[in-house]
């Protein structure tokens, strides 16, 4: 059964290990870049390792509370941010364990939505997300697709 472990200064090295697959790499960064913007915005971010016995699987980032747009403060979001999943432990349920994690963490902080975004492109993970119950919203951010789904 998959867990998530909190990011510590004995696992921090394998974290930045976890690598997904060459043509997936245009569509997520390095968990190192990950790992740097949470430590500038540790007030948001919630960056965890995907773990299965003794083996480090994946890595998220999910962001809780964040203003989406300046002008509508009483918008707040939660979601995943990030998603790195091993390349060599692809397609067992991990990414899927790792959106209901966020899900769960959002709505024990008491989220009814949780929101994800994706690069538009035919390689890109779109339909993972779609499988996922998340729909666009018609927004985008930085040129991705915004998504939401219910946290219940």
């Amino acid at each position: 059964m998959p867990r998530l472990v909190k990011i510590t200064p004995e696992n921090v090295e394998a974290a930045c290990r976890v690598n997904v697959r060459p043509d997936q790499e245009k569509f997520s960064s390095p968990v190192a870049w990950s790992l740097a913007e949470a430590y500038a915005q540790p007030e948001i971010a919630w960056p965890r390792l995907i773990v299965e016995g003794d083996d480090i699987v994946g890595f998220l980032m999910g962001f809780f509370d964040i203003v989406w747009h300046p002008d509508r403060p009483d918008d707040l979001r939660s979601g995943l941010w990030r998603l790195n999943i091993a390349a060599e432990h692809q397609g067992r349920g991990y990414g899927r364990f790792a959106v209901q994690a966020v899900r769960d963490e959002a709505r024990r902080r008491g989220h009814e939505r949780v929101y994800t975004t994706w690069e538009p492109g035919a390689d890109g993970p779109e339909q993972f997300y779609l499988k996922l119950g998340f729909r666009p919203t018609g927004e985008t951010s930085e040129g991705e697709v915004v998504g939401a789904r219910s946290a219940h």
